[in-house]
């Protein structure tokens, strides 16, 4: 459930500009999340999300330490040309990518140090990650989509 909720939480402040925990709990409770004030508190200090300021004037939260910055400006060249898509078979992260570059992608995928990768096998042009759960395997997705959106 707390997987869950923390990646429901990246999609509501990717979505729109989240002003308040408040707010975040109100936003989580109407998605069925029933959350108080103190569990989004953790959850904000665990996801490492920081308030910036935005377009409007007003702060909102964002997730300040991304997993590009422990990139490589190789591995992240590697990881934004050789992706193709990705797919999930409960546990499982299959990653499709351009012939030839499954294993460097899944070295960059390495570089990530994402925790909830136990581990990769790579052939020519796919990568299978097993990852500790079904729960992690979306956040996991999440985390890369925004990683791969950073990487522009």
């Amino acid at each position: 459930m707390k997987l869950e909720r923390h990646a429901k939480i990246i999609e509501l402040i990717h979505e729109s500009e989240i002003e308040t925990q408040e707010e975040l709990v109100e936003r989580l409770n109407q998605a069925g999340f029933g959350v108080t004030q103190a569990t989004v508190s953790r959850d904000i200090r665990e996801l490492k999300l920081t308030k910036i300021a935005g377009t409007n004037g007003k702060s909102h939260y964002e997730i300040t330490s991304t997993p590009k910055d422990n990139l490589s400006k190789k591995y992240s060249r590697v990881l934004k040309d050789g992706l193709v898509s990705m797919d999930m078979a409960q546990n499982i992260l299959v990653i499709k990518t351009v012939p030839g570059m499954a294993m460097g992608v899944a070295a960059a995928l390495d570089e990530l140090k994402f925790k909830e990768i136990v581990g990769s096998i790579a052939g020519d042009d796919t990568i299978m990650c097993a990852v500790k759960n079904a729960d992690q395997t979306l956040l996991v997705m999440e985390k890369l989509r925004k990683v791969l959106e950073d990487l522009g």
